[in-house]
C-alpha cells in the first residue's frame, strides 16, 4: 500500500478507500469497479479555482456519464462544508471527506507549498482517471483548473 509521498503511476493499483460524502452516505472507491472513475483532489470547497473545476465538471456530467465514467471530488473539507457547497453550485456527483487526510497521503497529493515566502501544507490539484479494473489509466498533477475538464474528458474518449 502507498505511504506519504510514495507516488502513484500508471498502471498501479488505486488505492481503495471508504469515506464519507456529502449528504451523510459513504463512499467505497472499489465498489465502482466496471466503470471508469474519475477521482479529483482540490484544496478547499468554495473557493474560485475548487469552484470552476467542480462546475466544470458538473456541466459535463452526462457525457461522463455517457462514457461509462463517475465523477467523485475529494478534499479534506467536511462532510457539512461539501454538503453546502453542492447545494450552492447545484453539483451532481459525490464529494467525499478526508478529513483525516489518509487518503490525499496515499494518492500523494498532501504536498508542502509556499506562497509569498510561507511553507505549509496542503492539497495539490490533481486527477486521477482509474480504469473499470481499479487500475491508474492517468494521472494529472499540479492541475491548472482551465481547460482541465476537457483534457480529461478528451483522455477518457481515446486522446
Amino acid at each position: 500500500m502507498p505511504t506519504l509521498n510514495t507516488a502513484l503511476n500508471i498502471g498501479d493499483q488505486a488505492p481503495d478507500f471508504t469515506l464519507p460524502t456529502d449528504g451523510g452516505g459513504a463512499l467505497t472507491l472499489s465498489s465502482l469497479q466496471g466503470q471508469k472513475v474519475v477521482l479529483y483532489f482540490y484544496p478547499k470547497d468554495d473557493t474560485p479555482g475548487c469552484t470552476k473545476v467542480s462546475c466544470s465538471f458538473n456541466d459535463t456530467l452526462t457525457a461522463f456519464n455517457a462514457l461509462n465514467t463517475a465523477l467523485i471530488g475529494i478534499s479534506k473539507c467536511s462532510v457539512k462544508k461539501h454538503d453546502k457547497f453542492k447545494a450552492k453550485y447545484d453539483l451532481k456527483f459525490p464529494l467525499v471527506s478526508d478529513e483525516e487526510n489518509d487518503t490525499c497521503e496515499r494518492y500523494g497529493t498532501w504536498i508542502e507549498k509556499s506562497m509569498y515566502g510561507r511553507k505549509y501544507m496542503g492539497i495539490d490539484r490533481s486527477t486521477f482517471l482509474i480504469n473499470e479494473d481499479g487500475t491508474i489509466a492517468h494521472i494529472w498533477r499540479k492541475v491548472k483548473v482551465t481547460d482541465h475538464v476537457e483534457a480529461v474528458k478528451k483522455e477518457i474518449e481515446g486522446g
